[in-house]
Order: structure tokens, then sequence, then C-alpha cells
């Protein structure tokens, strides 16, 4: 089978439109769907069904995304090996981070990368959710959890804890609660997501100082994207759990309740078996260790 074809129906079974996948591939839509019609010609079954949300994978579709991940993944770590086929790193690396680590504390030291390393081009995705590094949807990732799949390298390189904050007008209009209990009487803002895996302790500020039969407090804004809850809470709409990188960068937000242990995420650098040796991720490796003995 022609790989161009395959690349066209893995590029629009991914993205679910062709007009997604056609921007992917930098490709026309009507070029892309011309692809996908002679792949469905040649093989004598349709793979998808059009339907006014998008395209829908048939049976037969789904056998050959199986087919396709693995190939694409193939192609990719194939791509990755050979751009390492150099005295020193360049090119490009794939990089996904969580959002509001990438943006608060990963972006601003990137500059340090830059100098020292400035035949490299970061790609870098910020994406709370799991990504599939295993199978070189991108080829380092920067998680708040240990890995998942055998076939990635991990290292931690680095640890941080959150706390709740507050707006000094906030304090000033609602007062300063004494005590966790106190939490009862105030406005309180959370992280929430359908699924929040490790991120559950940005809710911190709805259980602390509840035993674990009681309910939750209820959140008065609950949103999935920590730099949202930093600028409700700067201002002034209420408490917020928020990660101590966050808080530094906001210095006028007020730190409550510091005498009692913080929950504490632990930061980890993966990436797939194949790569061990690579110039650009051992380049991304030594940044990351030496920014980590930067204080937040």
């Amino acid at each position: 089978m022609d790989w161009d074809k395959l690349k066209s129906f893995h590029a629009a079974a991914e993205a679910g439109s062709l007009t997604a996948a056609a921007d992917r591939l930098s490709i026309s839509q009507s070029a892309l769907s011309r692809q996908i019609a002679a792949l469905e010609e040649s093989l004598g079954v349709a793979l998808f069904q059009r339907h006014s949300r998008g395209l829908i994978l048939t049976e037969a579709g789904r056998l050959l995304l199986r087919t396709t991940r693995e190939m694409a993944a193939s192609a990719a770590a194939a791509e990755s090996v050979l751009r390492d086929a150099r005295e020193r790193p360049e090119g490009d690396l794939r990089v996904v981070a969580p959002t509001a680590f990438g943006a608060s504390w990963l972006a601003p030291r990137l500059p340090n990368f830059a100098r020292a390393y400035p035949l490299v081009r970061l790609r870098i995705r910020l994406e709370d959710q799991e990504v599939d590094v295993a199978h070189f949807e991108s080829e380092v990732a920067i998680t708040l959890w240990p890995a998942s799949n055998d076939s990635l390298i991990e290292r931690k390189f680095l640890s941080f804890g959150v706390g709740l904050y507050a707006a000094p007008e906030y304090l000033a209009r609602e007062g300063l609660p004494t005590s966790p209990e106190g939490l009862d009487r105030h406005r309180l803002i959370a992280y929430g997501a359908p699924d929040q895996g490790p991120l559950r302790a940005l809710e911190w500020v709805l259980f602390l100082g509840r035993d674990e039969k009681e309910p939750l407090r209820e959140a008065n804004l609950t949103v999935n994207n920590v730099l949202a809850m930093v600028r409700a809470c700067d201002a002034g709409l209420g408490i917020a759990t928020l990660p101590d990188y966050v808080a530094t960068d906001n210095p006028h937000l007020v730190r409550l309740f510091k005498e009692i242990p913080q929950p504490n995420y632990d930061v980890y650098f993966q990436y797939p078996q194949e790569l061990r040796g690579s110039q650009r991720v051992e380049a991304f490796r030594r940044f990351l260790m030496d920014e980590s003995r930067t204080p937040l």
C-alpha cells in the first residue's frame, strides 16, 4: 500500500475531519479527499462514514488505524534517530508539558536553552492530559505523574508544593480565615476537569480540614486551567489552591495556613527508549536538570 495514502488516512482518522487533517499535512482538502478515496478503492472497503459532525471510522477503518498508528510511530522514531546523526544537537525537538508549568516555569527559562543550544528548535505543546510519548505523539514529555509505560525512560527533576492563596482585596472584604474549617464561609476557586488525575491536589481548598466521610466544599468557580485560576484569584474572586511556582510570579497574593503541610508534586522528564543517546533529548535533559537547581 502507498504510504502517502496511508498517511492521509491516518491524519484524517486522528483529526476526525478532512479540514483539520489537510491543515496538519499542509495539503488541500480536495487532494486529501482524493488520496483517501483512492485508498478505499484499492482496498475495496469504505474506511469512513461521512457525517455532519465529521468523519466516523468504519470497522475496516478502525482495524487499519491500529496498523497506521504503529507505522506512524516507527516513522517518527526513525526521523528522530536520523536527526541525531550529527556531531552536535540540531533540529526540531517536540516537547509536551502541563499548561501552567509550561507557561510559568518553563517558558521564562527557555532563553537559557536557546543560548546553550542555538541549533535546536523546540516545538512545545502545552497539554494537561497524558500524551502517548511511547508512540511518538511527542519526543519528550514533562509530566506530573510517573510513566505508565515500561518503554519510557524517566527522570524526576523537580518537586513543588501547592498552597492556598487569596488577593489582599478579597481578604480585606471577606476577612482572613483563622482555621481550615473557616473556609466553609468563603468563596472558593478549584481546578476542575473530566479526568483530573494527579491534578486533584488543586482541589485542596475543598477538602482541607475535612475528614474522609465529609463531602467536599462547593467551589464558587471551577475551571480547567490553572492560569485562569490565578487570574480569578488575583481579581479578588476567592481563595484558590495554586502551585508555588505560579504564586511566585504573583508575590502580592497572600499565602494562607503556612503552618499546615501542603500537597506536593514531583515533575518528571520522560522519553522513548528509542531516543536513548539522542543529542537533542540529552541537551534538553541537561537544561532541565540545571534549571531545577534554581529556586522556584
